[in-house]
């Protein structure tokens, strides 16, 4: 039997219609008591996706009518074009105070979209600690471990037993809020292994720190790309990644929250871009959603005149036997569908590194064989429909073959494509659409009129 909806509105999970138009309700009437009854308590994600859902007006509204309660923490939850439209709309003193709680990571991640005046605001509202770290984040590449790290964690010296450790851990040190392993580093700070918190609170007080180390654990340079990172927490099922400097010290760790969202903002980047869209969202601008949108489209614009420019060959063709204007975008359109399939595999083993030197040929392999094997069965298919539709044996040959040699090509083309972008240094996922496409269109109506002029006329 289903469950009944809960009858506090706090029980619901996630931003629901009813908080929606609560709020909606709350802001018509201006009324902030309203305003703070319904969202005070809630988790700053749904307040971040509550942002997501509103319109630019009502949220203007929701910043005056609700003053003071935006943390940092709902900024971070943000995404990045909306997260610049609600900064700008608080004051400096507001932002600072927002951020002032924020792990080192959250910090950097605000602060490097601010104007000056904010960044300056953020900044002055820091320990000096922290703001030496955060400056210190700010010179390392956009997409590098050092810029994404965060700067608080627990090290203990390596000869440390359980007991030392523990009886650290309880005095009146600073700690982070969350943490998951005790990092072990020798004099130098050079980190040589960690310890979960698991497996010291298990072991007896006597028990050396560095019998406890697990094999998992493994160093990244504050220059390494984030991405990589995030892809060997995932693929060594690690909790913390820890990141030295040129000489091997600790600096800071990735922690394994933030590795997922990494991973999970590289696979949405990947759709977004395969599609055209380039990193737009349902709450950006018109304007800025149509200047991400028309530069695919000017090139989709030009690669169908190419298309167009090989039909165009064939006119006396066409015009000698209509039925070949009806079926010829239908080899075109399988061979485009069939090329996208084998891109968006291809695309993504590229980015999660499946695909490689070494496995490539085995892969290209793989689809073009595919793509024969489905062009066979759709060939046999088409050739009874020109039969039955037509009434010509030769017409159903005609589109079966191209049918054949269209889906190999795109089998091939989606992806070899894709692994000779990326060694060029280009993005696989922004650019190859374009090309699969064209190499589809233009094959497949070649190959269909240029078998229909030999066969048939």
């Amino acid at each position: 039997m289903a469950e009944e909806a809960p009858e506090n509105e706090n029980e619901a999970w996630g931003v629901t219609e009813r908080l929606l138009a609560d709020v909606r309700a709350a802001l018509q009437a201006s009324d902030s008591a309203r305003l703070s009854e319904l969202l005070d308590d809630r988790h700053a994600a749904d307040i971040a996706h509550l942002l997501e859902q509103v319109d630019t007006r009502e949220r203007r509204d929701l910043l005056t009518q609700w003053p003071g309660n935006l943390d940092g923490e709902v900024l971070s939850e943000l995404k990045e074009s909306l997260r610049e439209e609600v900064i700008e709309q608080l004051a400096p003193t507001e932002l600072a105070e927002a951020v002032r709680e924020l792990d080192s990571d959250d910090v950097v991640d605000l602060v490097e979209y601010l104007d000056d005046d904010q960044q300056g605001a953020v900044l002055d509202a820091l320990d000096a600690t922290d703001r030496v770290v955060v400056e210190l984040a700010l010179t390392y590449p956009e997409e590098s471990a050092g810029r994404h790290m965060q700067s608080e964690l627990v090290r203990a010296p390596e000869h440390w037993t359980v007991g030392e450790t523990i009886d650290y851990l309880r005095s009146d040190v600073m700690l982070p809020d969350q943490f998951y392993h005790v990092i072990l580093v020798d004099p130098r700070l050079k980190a040589t292994g960690y310890v979960t918190l698991g497996r010291i609170l298990s072991h007896p007080r006597d028990k050396p720190l560095k019998d406890l180390a697990e094999d998992s654990f493994r160093t990244f340079h504050v220059a390494q790309d984030v991405e990589e990172v995030a892809q060997a927490v995932n693929h060594y099922h690690m909790i913390t990644a820890p990141v030295v400097d040129d000489n091997d010290r600790l600096v800071g760790v990735i922690t394994i929250d933030d590795a997922m969202m990494f991973l999970e903002e590289e696979a949405e980047e990947d759709i977004l871009r395969l599609a055209g869209v380039g990193e737009g969202s349902f709450s950006d601008k018109v304007i800025n959603t149509t200047r991400q949108r028309f530069p695919w489209l000017a090139v989709n614009l030009v690669t169908a005149i190419l298309a167009s420019m090989v039909i165009a060959l064939f006119e006396e063709t066409i015009a000698g036997l209509v039925a070949l204007a009806v079926l010829m975008p239908i080899v075109a359109s399988m061979g485009g569908n069939a090329g996208t399939q084998s891109l968006t595999v291809a695309v993504r083993a590229l980015a999660t590194r499946d695909l490689t030197t070494a496995n490539v040929w085995r892969v290209i392999r793989r689809e073009v064989l595919v793509g024969l094997i489905n062009g066979l069965a759709f060939a046999v298919v088409m050739g009874v429909v020109g039969v039955v539709w037509f009434g010509s044996p030769m017409l159903g040959v005609v589109i079966g073959v191209a049918m054949v040699i269209n889906l190999v090509i795109a089998g091939f083309a989606g992806t070899v494509i894709p692994v000779v972008l990326e060694k060029l240094g280009f993005d696989p996922a922004l650019a190859s659409g374009a090309f699969v496409t064209t190499v589809t269109d233009v094959v497949g109506f070649f190959a269909f009129l240029g078998l229909a002029a030999l066969w048939l006329l």
